[in-house]
């Protein structure tokens, strides 16, 4: 996950200062020193790094501080709000046309940066929010690109606009946007062509589209994962073409995330949105804030419920079912696989635990421990159960258990402590009121890890 060694280093420093009852300039200045090794390992800027520490130092010196009754906490404080400014302060949507007017978007980057499934990504962001998207297909080079278009474009339930491969792209597009304005399409998203790198025949052909219809938004798609190059791609699009914002993608993978930290100060283009994994809902919108405290160890409640609230698709009456079985301490094996798939759809364990303050930089060992290993053994023992044994787990006597480590592929004492930690969840959960209004705490101290996730 990206920011994982900021992360834990940040965490060391901060640890450093709160365990100091009073603060010197000295003890400040050092810590501003392991910062800035911080934020350089990162990949930040090495300008942008410079301009931040001198920021955070002259307000983290200050009287007030020094003097205060925390100096520590309002150091930390001081870090958060500065790296909030660096990263544009101010959330930042896609601006749309007024009224039924077609809202034109151009998606523009390197050939690789995943532009293609962002475009479709985005799409699926704004039909959440009432806009019905067209995708025009105006990559007519790299192989396969207009079938990946539709093949997106049908799983997001988004029309798909494409002419093949023997038009101009801007012919492309000028066609797109009259097939828009004609089927009540309100937001059309061109899918441009990308190189292996910046050459003057695709910066022609971007001002060729621009010059035949008119574009509202040009967005470019980075890669998070290439790092001080994404900021270098950013700044020369912005120069040649002009970029309103920015889609960072793979920012779930082994990154050092400092693009995100340095493309804003840079170009003066903000954030739009951070591609967080493969699968097409793995689209956030970027919030300065939420990102500034997941990178201090802060975690990211805010977006975590709103995950839940987009992926946990439990009617009413079911979720309200569960959660009575839940006071009553009557959770069965059942309402545990509806968890387990409830939870994969947040993004497995290691996701929701890097939303969760002073989680962060343990997600992915979680995630090698948790998910790869323990649910997985444990799912395969709760199917291995006849669905009478899954609603009333007090039928498990030796010969059922037996059978089932046999049908898992386990021993029968995984069995047995599996069986053992499941009860005590359900007695911790009737202890406790159940996890929440609605059962949305479903996930019910995850039998199988000790119960130490009582979520």
């Amino acid at each position: 996950m990206a920011f994982e060694s900021l992360t834990e280093k940040l965490q060391n420093v901060f640890k450093n200062l709160r365990s100091k009852g009073r603060l010197t300039e000295e003890d400040v200045k050092a810590a501003l020193k392991e910062v800035k090794m911080a934020l350089l390992e990162a990949d930040v800027n090495f300008r942008v790094v410079k301009q931040f520490v001198k920021a955070v130092e002259e307000r983290a010196v200050g009287q007030d501080v020094m003097n205060g009754l925390n100096p520590g906490q309002m150091v930390i404080k001081i870090v958060n709000e500065e790296m909030i400014a660096l990263m544009g302060s101010d959330t930042t949507e896609i601006a749309m046309q007024p009224g039924k007017a077609v809202t034109v978007i151009m998606m523009v980057g390197l050939q690789g940066a995943g532009k293609t499934t962002a475009t479709a990504k985005i799409a699926g962001k704004l039909k959440t929010k009432g806009k019905k998207s067209l995708l025009a297909a105006c990559d007519v080079y790299r192989p396969a690109a207009v079938e990946q278009l539709q093949i997106n474009g049908k799983k997001q339930e988004v029309d798909v606009f494409s002419m093949g491969t023997d038009h101009r792209p801007a012919e492309i597009a000028a066609e797109a946007v009259a097939y828009a304005q004609k089927n009540g399409h309100n937001v059309v998203i061109l899918d441009t062509a990308g190189r292996l790198h910046i050459d003057e025949d695709m910066m022609r052909e971007l001002q060729e589209i621009k010059e035949k219809v008119t574009v509202h938004q040009t967005l470019l798609v980075v890669d998070a994962m290439t790092g001080q190059d994404a900021v270098n791609v950013a700044k020369e699009f912005d120069e040649k073409v002009g970029i309103d914002g920015v889609v960072l993608t793979k920012m779930d993978g082994d990154t050092r995330g400092g693009a995100a930290l340095s493309i804003k100060a840079v170009t003066g283009r903000p954030i739009l949105y951070v591609g967080m994994g493969e699968k097409l809902s793995d689209m956030e919108q970027f919030y300065p804030d939420r990102m500034a405290n997941r990178i201090l160890g802060m975690g990211d409640v805010l977006t975590l419920i709103e995950k839940a609230q987009e992926n946990i698709d439990l009617d009413e009456e079911k979720s309200r079912e569960m959660a009575g079985r839940m006071k009553k301490g009557k959770f069965d094996f059942e309402d545990y696989l509806e968890s387990m798939k409830q939870m994969r759809k947040m993004g497995g364990l290691s996701g929701i635990l890097g939303m969760l303050p002073g989680m962060g930089i343990k997600g992915a060992d979680l995630e090698s421990l948790a998910d790869d290993k323990q649910l997985r053994q444990t799912e395969a023992i709760v199917l291995s159960m006849t669905k009478e044994e899954r609603r009333d787990p007090k039928l498990l006597n030796l010969p059922r258990k037996n059978r089932i480590a046999r049908g898992a592929g386990v021993d029968i004492a995984v069995v047995n402590r599996f069986v053992k930690q499941f009860e005590q969840s359900q007695k911790m959960m009737k202890q406790f009121g159940g996890g929440g209004k609605h059962g949305r705490g479903m996930f019910g101290g995850f039998p199988g890890m000790g119960g130490r996730f009582p979520f």
